[in-house]
């Protein structure tokens, strides 16, 4: 009897999975399909069965051991059967009902990488993350050297020049180095150095064998379908993936905000302000799918808060130094700024009372490594109101954010404007000031009921418009919002289904990706 009991336990642990990730009915003290698919495989040619969860399962000895006691369990409600109340089905001896077909899907698969390649910055993770595990410069460092040397050395450094680059904060600190960024307002400009940018992310941040994993990758608004040609191509062609998925980002930003109180049913129409370090755009989406003609791009984002604030700061403050002005100017943005109710009263407020809104920042001179201190004051507001007031920072484009917002959404089929207004999704790391959300929809509301007012005037009284509902979604995963969308989306049954995998790639080729189905809405 007790050398049964040690067998039994013996295998109660050799069926436990290993993999990282498993679907919502799985359970690792049950036996699932995947268990007696590999026994099956180890019948049918010894070790072939447990491929199919991901790892190598033990030969000889204790494949019989288990064959044994396999044909010992006692039959379906024998009274020799043990017994547990949390699994009535096992207890008895009873196999359990096979997984639905989208869980077997999920079942023994790693989990997938998800890439967000940004102008300014890469995030990048697993999916089922809550954020990414690394967020590095979109950079490269390469070696660019115009010296003649002589032919043995050349022949030596023949073939490695390809290894000797470096991205990320890295590729920063590399002085010798000519540091590029393949990426130019949310495209790719340089392919080659892309697909180099691509290996070291893979490779040497996420630690993944290719080959092992599906991956989801984002692209901006308005991509071209030559461009996603190319990165199925890198991704196949190069790194020989099982399965690509292209994801835009503006319907990631839609699904991250199902995290939100606010929202109260799930759904991929709405308009997306995403703003990052390089560029702000107002992208309007109809179940799932963008309305590319009516994208409005607006020229202020982090950068140019951070250069107006810089600016701000040159003039009243001398005790900054000259080459950590910038750095300063970024660290007052995030750390102090936020958005203002009404310009007039926010400066009567630090004129009258400056002591209890007058806030100090204090630095370090990275020459003299003394303290410098200053006061920052009308730039913890006059910031971010650029985006309210463009002309302070840029003469040549004076619309407001909710102005092109509003135009954005008049633009669109006339049948998808309610659901446009009622969610407005806030995105990027420029959307983060306190109380930006709460000031776009006042101003949004204003305009609104402002045009249905006039239409009523004009009618004589006669129409009476139903009142529009004008709602901005804020939440607390805004800030990451686009790759927090991706891992959701990656972590559910149904992307597996909807991904380019490498074997239609190679029946039909790079065009295949050209569109990417939509889906999430389902799960």
């Amino acid at each position: 009897m007790k050398e049964g009991k040690g067998k039994k336990k013996k295998r109660k642990n050799s069926s436990r999975p290993l993999h990282f990730s498993s679907p919502r009915d799985w359970t690792s003290e049950g036996e699932g399909w995947g268990c007696r698919a590999r026994r099956r495989g180890r019948r049918e040619g010894g070790r072939g069965g447990s491929a199919i969860l991901g790892f190598a399962g033990p030969g000889g000895e204790e494949e019989e051991e288990e064959e044994e006691e396999e044909e010992a369990r006692p039959p379906c409600g024998s009274a020799l059967a043990p017994r547990s109340r949390a699994d009535p089905e096992r207890a008895q001896g009873c196999p359990p009902s096979p997984a639905p077909p989208l869980a077997r899907s999920m079942a023994g698969r790693l989990p997938a990488c998800v890439v967000d390649c940004g102008t300014g910055y890469t995030k990048l993770g697993y999916a089922g993350n809550t954020e990414p595990q690394f967020i590095i410069p979109s950079c490269i460092a390469i070696k660019e050297s115009a010296k003649v040397v002589d032919q043995a050395q050349r022949r030596v450094l023949k073939g490695v020049d390809d290894l000797d680059f470096f991205i990320g904060d890295e590729a920063i600190e590399k002085p010798t180095y000519a540091t590029k960024w393949p990426i130019r307002h949310g495209i790719v400009e340089d392919w080659d150095l892309m697909e180099r940018f691509m290996e070291q992310v893979i490779f040497k941040y996420l630690r993944a064998e290719p080959e092992d994993h599906y991956f989801l990758l984002t692209e901006p608004p308005l991509n071209t379908p030559e461009n996603r040609e190319y990165t199925a191509e890198i991704m196949f062609e190069s790194f020989n993936v099982p399965g690509l998925y292209i994801a835009v980002q503006a319907v990631l930003a839609l699904a991250a905000s199902w995290t939100s109180r606010q929202v109260g049913e799930r759904t991929l129409t709405g308009t997306v302000i995403d703003s990052g370090d390089g560029v702000t755009h107002v992208i309007p989406v109809a179940e799932g799918y963008v309305i590319g003609s009516c994208i409005k791009h607006i020229p202020i984002a982090g950068r140019d808060i951070t250069y107006f604030i810089q600016q701000l700061l040159r003039e009243r403050e001398v005790g900054i130094p000259p080459e950590q002005s910038l750095e300063t100017a970024k660290a007052v943005k995030e750390r102090f700024s936020y958005v203002c109710p009404d310009l007039v009263k926010e400066f009567n407020k630090y004129d009258t009372d400056g002591t209890k809104w007058i806030k100090q920042y204090t630095g370090i001179n990275a020459i003299s490594k003394k303290e410098f201190t200053i006061d920052v004051g009308y730039e913890r507001f006059l910031g971010p109101e650029i985006f309210f007031h463009p002309e302070f920072a840029n003469p040549d484009f004076t619309q407001p954010i909710s102005e092109v917002v509003d135009e954005v959404i008049q633009n669109c089929p006339i049948d998808v404007r309610r659901p446009l207004y009622k969610n407005i999704v806030l995105s990027g790391g420029s959307t983060m000031f306190r109380d930006f959300g709460r000031r776009l929809q006042r101003d949004l509301k204003r305009t609104v009921d402002a045009r249905l007012k006039l239409s009523e005037e004009l009618s004589g009284g006669r129409l009476k418009p139903k009142p529009i509902d004008v709602q901005v979604i804020t939440h607390h995963m805004q800030r990451y919002a686009v790759w927090f969308g991706g891992s959701m989306l990656a972590s559910t049954p149904e992307f597996y289904q909807v991904c380019h995998t490498k074997k239609d790639y190679e029946e039909i080729g790079p065009s295949i990706c050209r569109h990417n189905p939509v889906f999430g809405v389902m799960s």
